[in-house]
């Protein structure tokens, strides 16, 4: 039988020897808020070339709520915007949304749904994915905490960082939550306390 469109390839020279893409791949960890600061964050990549940066949404979700994500996000960009399935290649100049009632993980260039964890009434969906960004991409794993309540996303930045990967946190005077972006911070681990619309700058520094 044919193989699925987005089955993954087999070419040894796709991914370094731990399973990292060749290509930057940020993980934006965001919740209540988040849908605000990823499209101003959208509005200041430049729209008139490609990034090479894959893009990857985690954002809590009810999981009994049909999620208008991916059509709300891909107004803003003209990168395609696909809702995470399992198997999904992450390619670049994509976003990918996490879908309701998952958590996700990244493993060799591809994308994995997860039955969803939890401590108490606590999402770790945030914490999840990053974990596995900084088990698979090393170094080049980029971690965003934006907008949310609550601390999702600080124990994940922290494997981020004993990686060598970048960490970036929205400025709390910037979101409409702070309670995920001042628990980053708090961890004295960020590499930027910046607003969504300065953050591009430095993840094409990063990139180039």
């Amino acid at each position: 039988s044919a193989a699925a469109p987005d089955a993954v390839s087999q070419d040894d020279e796709a991914f370094t020897p731990r399973g990292a893409t060749l290509f930057p791949v940020v993980g934006i960890g965001a919740s209540a808020g988040g849908l605000a600061a990823f499209e101003t964050f959208l509005a200041a990549l430049a729209p008139d070339r490609d990034c090479g940066i894959a893009f990857v949404l985690v954002q809590h979700l009810a999981p009994d709520h049909k999620s208008m994500l991916v059509e709300l996000i891909q107004r803003h960009t003209r990168m395609t915007v696909l809702e995470a399935r399992d198997g999904t290649v992450v390619k670049p100049d994509h976003t990918y949304i996490i879908p309701p009632g998952h958590d996700l993980t990244i493993a060799n260039g591809t994308l994995h749904l997860q039955a969803p964890e939890a401590t108490g009434n606590h999402r770790l969906a945030i914490d999840r994915f990053f974990l596995s960004l900084a088990i698979t991409q090393g170094e080049r794993a980029i971690g965003i905490v934006m907008s949310g309540s609550g601390s999702d996303g600080s124990h994940g930045l922290r494997a981020i960082k004993a990686e060598g990967g970048l960490v970036i946190a929205q400025s709390p005077d910037s979101a409409q939550y702070e309670g995920m972006p001042r628990s980053a911070i708090a961890t004295g681990l960020v590499d930027y306390v910046i607003s969504p619309a300065d953050m591009p700058a430095h993840l094409m520094a990063r990139a180039s």
